[in-house]
């Protein structure tokens, strides 16, 4: 074919072209993923009733993980999250890094200062073993 696919369905049933070489599978991303072209839009089935896809681009993603963050969690519990994200984003890219804060801030202050003082803490010891880091 002349033209690469480039959408967000892959590893399906019988996946043997390449898997689109490992690109990010999720929408929406900071890795040139495919954009939304709305001339390719499904189109509205009716049926018994109207079908159609829902844009869910002003729904509140935060409330619900806050509410969780401070009425569910105990501080044990909290202490043990923030290290689980701290320790796996403080190897992103900065603008990964601070896209995601930002997101946790937005679902608690807290939350969001103590995922970003953790990877500080963590980039920070980093430092000193980087030339181990590059030689493994």
């Amino acid at each position: 074919y002349r033209a690469s696919v480039r959408n967000y369905q892959r590893d399906g049933p019988m996946n043997v072209n390449g898997n689109q070489e490992g690109g990010p599978n999720y929408f929406p991303n900071s890795f040139s993923g495919p954009n939304v072209d709305r001339r390719w839009k499904q189109t509205k089935v009716t049926g018994t009733l109207d079908i159609d896809r829902h844009d869910s681009a002003e729904e509140d993603d935060f409330n619900q993980a806050g509410i969780f963050w401070r009425q569910v969690l105990s501080e044990e519990e909290r202490e043990r999250l923030v290290d689980n994200i701290g320790s796996h984003l403080c190897n992103a890219q900065k603008f990964i890094q601070e896209r995601a804060i930002r997101n946790f801030t937005a679902a608690d202050p807290q939350y969001g200062k103590r995922i970003q003082q953790n990877i500080n803490r963590r980039n920070k010891g980093a430092e000193g073993n980087m030339s181990v880091q590059a030689n493994l």
